[in-house]
């Protein structure tokens, strides 16, 4: 059955002596510091509020969980709750007391958040990027961690190629993962940008995404194309003296070729003749 506890009926002291770790106990709200290696950034304040409401009304459904720390407890799951009781003005909370490590609460964080989905892609992919490149784990080790496939796990940390900003603006956009994947083969960053708003502005789906992207990629494609060529081709002497070193090349041949140059009041004209008997 679920843990059900009225909070508002037990506002005391501290409770000094707490009982055996992995038993429900309350403690001080005060004393329970965040988890660095929380998973999850944002919180919505009407969400917030609505859970507040809520364990004011019924009590604390389920406790959170803690690890000891020296100076008191460090939060291992249950932010959410933890922000809401804070807001209803709550003093004591029911707590689920471990004993972990940093590493393990880290873990614990992540594993109960995605469990749960509170995350949100982006959150998913960070989390994830954290259990790799601090504690070491390889990506199939996250992977069974996590009750995922090895593939879903490297698609989710590609997710972290995108900017802060991008991935800010496709939160807010209400982007999918899914537009988030077709994103990805998109390299020109000022490009992107285009495209993100471009997707919004005219709420297309993932499959329209998709179309719109391989679009816009030959169109950007095409574009540097002619601007290096531009680039390559930007004083026409180089043409001018390469067609005289044709001709020249010809004459030397016993070709009887020559080259005649028109200058008009709005181009100049080049006419190259080579008899046809020598064509």
């Amino acid at each position: 059955m679920p843990f059900k506890i009225n909070l508002l009926e037990n506002i005391g002291g501290v409770i000094m002596n707490e009982k055996p770790a992995g038993k429900v106990v309350e403690v001080d709200i005060d004393r329970i510091y965040p988890n660095p290696n929380q998973p999850r950034r944002k919180f919505t304040e009407e969400d917030l509020k609505e859970l507040a409401a809520s364990i004011k009304a019924n009590g604390l459904i389920q406790p959170i969980i803690v690890r000891r720390l020296d100076i008191g407890y460090e939060l291992v799951a249950g932010e959410r709750r933890l922000r809401a009781a804070r807001l209803c003005g709550m003093t004591m909370i029911a707590c689920i007391i471990v004993e972990t490590t940093e590493r393990g609460s880290a873990i614990m964080a992540l594993t109960e958040n995605m469990q749960r989905k509170d995350l949100n892609f982006f959150e998913e992919a960070e989390a994830i990027s954290v259990m790799i490149e601090l504690f070491g784990y390889t990506q199939e080790d996250v992977a069974v961690r996590l009750g995922k496939s090895q593939s879903t796990v490297a698609n989710k940390i590609r997710l972290l190629k995108f900017t802060r900003p991008e991935r800010k603006a496709m939160l807010e956009y209400g982007f999918t993962e899914r537009h988030a994947r077709a994103l990805l083969c998109v390299n020109d960053v000022t490009l992107r940008t285009q495209l993100i708003e471009e997707i919004y502005r005219r709420r297309l789906n993932v499959e329209s995404t998709e179309k719109l992207i391989e679009m816009r990629m030959k169109e950007n494609k095409e574009m540097v194309r002619i601007k290096k060529c531009r680039g390559a081709f930007k004083d026409v002497r180089l043409f001018v003296n390469t067609i005289n070193h044709a001709v020249e090349v010809m004459k030397a041949a016993g070709i009887e070729a020559e080259m005649r140059k028109s200058k008009q009041k709005e181009y100049t004209e080049y006419v190259v003749r080579i008899p046809n008997k020598s064509a």
